[in-house]
């Protein structure tokens, strides 16, 4: 059983935002996501361009993402436990610059070493961005965090969905100096992300004022088996992970190595996968509120395995059905593993967002550096036939406990 219980601690939920769903945020904050995700994905989806022009190797490319990952992960849980004590509304400001000095530097960028640095600015800018943002989007949830956490997720699908696209019609054609344009739209996110800076500063302001009580749910857990249920959580979003980053670092030398096919038509399947991501996201969320996120995560890692499994020895037609119908499904799991770890965690959204975007971050960094080892080794396709097997670790959903609460119809 969950109760509901005051709690004057000094954090940023307040009942009069949580009232009601406000959905002009949740869209403003998701459209910033969009924004940030986008300006990220651009550096994968010219991998293609870089290993040409500076003749690397798989484990160099994996490097690249790898370095960009670290810088993304170690620092988030750090920022978030930070901002769970003192509020920073203009924060995701100083993220998004870093993100552009990042992107400015990767387009004039004329050597690997000149690469990491640059990738590494880029990493430093999304560990600002996404726990703050995260809070953002569980304050205006309105209790619907399942729903607000699927609104903000489809933002950030959805822009590395369009990376790819706009990397192969922009920078692919043009060269590598064409990433500069996309300084563009950082400015825009700037933009975008100071008017979410004056309502989350307004909110403060708001909660000093009336001095409102929070509402803690209480799962009545106990520390040993709430410690547990984190550790399985993290285990997933390793397998989630590590499978992704198969697919957003090696899809198109996959299918370039396999089927033969140009750069340009490689990324045309990248962003279809992406998409179905972005789709799929949206599906998770509101799922989760209503059966049990518990169950939406079993079905959404353990349920792609039989896809994975098949997607390496199909012809290239079926390769390109089986990648939207893993993107779908894969993708539901991120945002209910969200919301049940702050259920597991009360009060301390940003700690969890933090841990686990930057633990997701990590294992896709680490991921990319094994793998493209693994591929200078053997071959981009046998990576494949390998991480197939990685959503088979699902079953270990079975081992946390039922906490949500679901709706009574």
């Amino acid at each position: 059983m969950q109760t509901v219980t005051p709690h004057n601690k000094n954090t940023n939920e307040s009942p009069e935002l949580v009232q009601k769903t406000l959905y002009s945020i949740l869209f403003t904050i998701s459209f910033a996501h969009f924004i940030n995700d986008l300006l990220q994905a651009i550096i994968p989806s010219v991998y293609p361009l870089f290993k040409e022009k500076f003749q690397l190797s798989f484990a160099q490319i994996g490097m690249i993402t790898f370095t960009y990952q670290l810088t993304a992960s170690i620092l988030q849980p750090f920022v978030g436990m930070y901002t769970d004590k003192k509020s920073k509304p203009f924060s995701l400001i100083i993220g998004m610059t870093f993100t552009l000095v990042g992107l400015f530097f990767v387009s004039v960028a004329n050597s690997f070493t000149y690469l990491l640095i640059s990738v590494s600015l880029i990493g430093i800018g999304s560990s600002i961005f996404h726990p703050e943002s995260s809070r953002v989007a569980h304050l205006a949830s309105g209790g619907k965090k399942g729903l607000a956490q699927s609104i903000f997720q489809l933002g950030g699908n959805a822009g590395s969905a369009i990376g790819p696209l706009l990397a192969a019609l922009i920078i692919m054609p043009n060269g590598q100096y064409y990433i500069i344009y996309f300084c563009l739209i950082a400015l825009i996110g700037i933009f975008v992300l100071y008017k979410i800076g004056i309502w989350y500063r307004q909110h403060l302001e708001s909660k000093r004022v009336n001095k409102t009580v929070e509402t803690i749910i209480n799962h009545h857990l106990s520390r040993k088996k709430v410690v547990s249920s984190l550790i399985v959580l993290l285990i997933l979003i390793f397998s989630k992970y590590f499978y992704l980053t198969s697919i957003t670092s090696y899809y198109t030398f996959f299918l370039i190595e396999k089927f033969h096919v140009s750069i340009q038509e490689s990324q045309l399947y990248l962003f279809a996968f992406l998409g179905a991501v972005a789709i799929g996201t949206v599906i998770g969320g509101p799922l989760g509120d209503t059966f049990g996120r518990k169950y939406v995560i079993w079905v959404s890692i353990l349920g792609v395995a039989p896809f994975t499994l098949l997607l390496p020895y199909v012809p290239l037609f079926w390769v390109g059905i089986l990648s939207v119908i893993i993107g779908l499904i894969l993708s539901s799991a991120f945002s209910a593993i969200l919301v049940y770890a702050t259920e597991l965690l009360p009060g301390k959204v940003g700690l969890v967002a933090g841990l686990f975007f930057g633990f997701a971050f990590g294992m896709a960094g680490v991921g990319s550096a094994i793998l493209g080892k693994l591929a200078d080794i053997t071959s981009i396709e046998y990576v494949f036939q390998v991480c197939a097997f990685l959503p088979l670790i699902g079953i270990i959903t079975g081992f946390l406990p039922n906490i949500e609460n679901r709706k009574k119809n």
